[in-house]
């Protein structure tokens, strides 16, 4: 299994939720493989060092990039494209480098600019697997098990070095789905950005009516706390996710308000019989995933 190996030193840049569950799998799968990481948070990495999801801490991102063939950027969107130019100078000539941002346009045109002249490779990427608590602490070697992976490029295209890191992404438990950057934002403006969005609409609809009783608070059941899951994701988390895809969201935003208006018009009418087939439907091709 060693000899399969196509990537023998691992760099992970940013060792939170995403970085960190990504090397703590890699590890469970593969022993074999050398992961150094860094972080911007030095006691972040220090934890990662403990949990063992990586083997050795670098005092820099380009110390941490020198030697690695596959180079894992897991930071937020606004922080990968302005480290893009650093790592690309420091990238070994055959590394392979990929990142995790939410959002893949502005990251796959500052990775145009910067890569242009090398001979290492970028590749877009996006794990569709998070929990609503950052950090390395809430990290999970089996995250990505199940999820949607989306690789930036096209599977008929795909060179040596990303379809071996589609199979390791696979041999991670993840589905890999193949799509362009602008397909990825609109699709994530509807099926990720917009449930948070509407996660942090009803939490401050809830918070507003609630009385100095308590009411209508000290009623909720597990429909609502299931419901609100997204909204104790904090801002941090999401503010360059919605600045790099605020048209994508803004749209889906709107449809989301038309589809409100509707349903407010027709409380009294048997059409949202019809409204209710549809999210049922919805919700059992979403149940077969699992």
């Amino acid at each position: 299994m060693a000899d399969s190996v196509p990537f023998r030193r691992i760099a992970v840049i940013g060792t939170g939720l995403i970085g960190g569950s990504f090397a703590l799998a890699v590890r469970a799968h593969l022993p074999m493989v050398e992961i150094i990481g860094w972080d911007r948070d030095s006691a972040s990495l220090d934890r990662a060092i403990a949990r063992g999801a990586v083997q050795e801490k670098a005092a820099g991102p380009a110390e941490a990039v020198r030697g690695a063939s596959l180079v894992y950027v897991a930071l937020p969107v606004g922080a990968i494209v302005k480290s893009l130019a650093l790592i690309a100078d420091a990238a070994e000539p055959d590394a392979l480098v990929t990142d995790t941002g939410s959002t893949k346009v502005s990251i796959g045109r500052a990775a145009t600019e910067c890569f242009r002249a090398k001979s290492s490779l970028f590749l877009g990427g996006h794990p569709m697997a998070g929990k609503e608590n950052s950090g390395i602490e809430s990290a999970d070697a089996g995250l990505f098990k199940g999820a949607p992976y989306a690789i930036i490029a096209n599977q008929n295209e795909a060179n040596r070095q990303t379809r071996d890191f589609a199979a390791l992404v696979g041999a991670l438990g993840a589905h890999v789905v193949w799509c362009e950057a602008d397909t990825h934002d609109w699709s994530v403006g509807v099926v990720s950005h917009l449930p948070q969005m509407l996660s942090i609409a009803l939490a401050s609809v809830v918070q507003d009516e609630t009385d100095e009783t308590g009411f209508p608070l000290s009623l909720a059941g597990q429909g609502l706390t299931d419901s609100l899951r997204l909204a104790g994701s904090p801002y941090a988390v999401w503010r360059d996710i919605l600045f790099s895809n605020s048209d994508n969201v803004s749209h889906a935003l709107n449809r989301l308000a038309q589809a409100v208006e509707y349903l407010q018009r027709n409380l009294k009418s048997a059409e949202l019989e019809q409204e209710f087939r549809t999210a049922n439907e919805v919700y059992a091709l979403l149940q077969k995933r699992k």
